[in-house]
């Protein structure tokens, strides 16, 4: 598997032209007999939430192995357009069965559509993990690449009408960032500390939008169990640090559905919902 720092080198520093008009080509990548740490795996689920039992992954954390196959793409010299022009929209990720932390992995990663919207770019990185021939994860990642503006400002989401009961308060801590990159190897330089983050356009550290979907996962896995699983969210509002964040959820058919929300519990920073397959 490529190294995250070096390709965040060429992804952060490296100069791209700008999105040149043109469809995104479809790029494929694949890594065989990718062997995981146990002490990296012990170090997300400590920073994530989950309980980890030694044997079976935490859902989210193959997604942080897809990411190295993703940035890959983001450097391939069709991608005409910087990473900072960029924003992960939603994620879509299946659970087909429990992935053990011993298993030999092939991890498959392609770019299968892009699409011009009013907002700009939008495309498509499909994520496979396969256990010999057997697919036992995927995910979806829906990213745009904001074009222009049309002078508008964009109204602030709402919270959805789901009962704010129950709710959970959560402390983020300003050196998040860096214990996440330390466990997923993602360091991303908007996570890691204000003078970083500041040089990217960002007043303060943001957190990463795939820590909020695995915090929030971790809560339901006492839910879920060994049963097969779809977890779906939506990115709406960054998450600066340090800060306080609030959580809830209720039951829907066939699932759950969750909110990460502000304090106030007013506006949502994501939005998301677990279906039993």
């Amino acid at each position: 598997m490529p190294s995250l720092l070096s390709l965040y080198r060429k992804i952060l520093f490296g100069r791209k032209p700008g999105w040149d008009q043109q469809p995104l080509p479809n790029i494929y990548v694949q890594a065989p007999n990718v062997v995981l740490s146990k002490e990296k795996i012990r170090q997300y689920a400590a920073v994530c939430g989950f309980e980890y039992d030694g044997v079976v992954l935490p859902p989210t954390y193959l997604y942080v192995w897809a990411f190295r196959l993703h940035a890959m793409i983001f450097t391939h010299k069709a991608v005409t357009f910087p990473l900072l022009g960029m924003l992960h929209l939603k994620n879509s990720i299946s659970v087909f069965r429990p992935v053990r932390a011993d298993e030999i992995l092939t991890i498959q990663c392609e770019l299968s559509t892009s699409r011009t919207t009013d907002a700009g770019l939008e495309f498509e990185l499909v994520s496979k993990v396969l256990v010999g021939e057997e697919l036992v994860w995927q995910a979806l990642s829906t990213y745009l690449y904001r074009i222009g503006s049309t002078g508008r400002r964009a109204r602030p989401p709402k919270a959805s009408e789901m009962a704010w009961e129950n709710v959970q308060q959560w402390r983020l801590t300003d050196d998040l960032g860096r214990r996440y990159a330390k466990a997923s190897g993602d360091y991303n330089l908007i996570h890691l500390h204000p003078l970083l983050s500041k040089r990217f356009g960002f007043e303060r550290v943001l957190a990463h939008g795939m820590w909020s979907k695995a915090r929030a996962l971790s809560q339901l896995m006492i839910f879920i169990g060994e049963r097969p699983f779809q977890v779906d969210v939506e990115f709406k509002l960054p998450v600066f640090m340090p800060s306080e964040v609030t959580f809830a959820f209720e039951s829907i058919e066939n699932g759950k559905r969750f909110e990460m929300r502000d304090v106030k519990g007013r506006r949502p920073h994501l939005q998301g919902s677990i279906t039993y397959l």
